[in-house]
Order: C-alpha cells, then structure tokens, then sequence
C-alpha cells in the first residue's frame, strides 16, 4: 500500500477589519468589494478554496475546483464542501439585498446530492438565487454545475433577517 503523504498550505488575512468596514456597506457592496479585491474573502473561502466569480441583486455565484484534499473515504468529493459551496451562494444571495447594519444567519438548509463529485469534474459553479425576501425571512435556491452545466447538487435555504 503507497502512503505517499501530501501537504496543502494556505493562508487568509485577519477578517476583523473587513468585517468591521462590512458594517457600513450594504451586503450588495460588502460581497462587491470581496469580488473585485478591495476587501478579503471570510477565512472559509481559503479553507475550502472557493471564490465570488459573480455578484449581482438576488444572486451570486461561487466557483472551486474539486481537489483530492477534499475527498472523504469514498473517493469523492465531501458532501460537506458541496454544502458548503451552496450554503455561500445561497446565503451571499440574500445578503446581497440586505442593507447597511443588516445581517442574516441560515436557518434550515436542504440538499440534493444528484451524482458524486471528484476532481475531474473540474471547475463547479454554484449559483445561489433569492426566491423570497421578506422582512425577518428570506428564502433562496441554488444549483451547483460543471462548465457544461452538468448538476452535481440542488439546494434550498430559510434564512433569518437580522436586523438592528
């Protein structure tokens, strides 16, 4: 048996200050500011290794390449970094119609996992849409595809509307 040992590094800067200035933008302009580099991603986008590739009202797209470092014992690729990536395009969707001083937090989150994904299904694209945005509730869905548009998993979230 080969027990070649591998390594990943990576690193992310301090969020306290990011999310101190977060509180003056609105969620539109906070994940605006974060795509265009202005500010940086929360430390879980390192961890993962996942990125905003678009940011617009009611939604936004995540994208990361699935990579051996995110395998569970089955070969594939977690179901907790498939979440992860839908739970980010789905809560960063809502947060893009919050005002200044408003935040959100996920209630509930559903998943559908339709076929197993492994690092030659290259780039994934994780697509989060508001479907309803009420005063303290706001619901999303979203779907996470390869470049050909092929789905890997569908997911649905309540979110809570924080606000001051």
């Amino acid at each position: 048996m080969s027990t070649a040992r591998r390594t990943r590094t990576f690193s992310w800067e301090d969020p306290a200050p990011a999310l101190q200035e977060s509180r003056a933008m609105s969620g539109i302009e906070y994940l605006r500011a974060v795509l265009a580099g202005e500010l940086p991603p929360p430390p879980v986008a390192a961890l993962v290794d996942m990125g905003i590739t678009e940011v617009g009202e009611g939604r936004v797209v995540f994208t990361a390449v699935p990579a051996e470092y995110h395998y569970n014992p089955l070969g594939t690729v977690h179901g907790g970094i498939i979440s992860t990536l839908l739970d980010s395009s789905l809560g960063c969707a809502v947060q893009t119609l919050l005002p200044a001083g408003t935040s959100y937090t996920t209630l509930e989150l559903k998943v559908n996992y339709v076929r197993p994904v492994t690092s030659k299904s290259g780039t994934l694209y994780s697509e989060g849409k508001v479907i309803h945005m009420g005063g303290r509730i706001a619901t999303a869905e979203a779907r996470l595809t390869d470049a050909s548009g092929k789905l890997y998993a569908h997911a649905t979230t309540t979110c809570i509307v924080l606000r001051p």
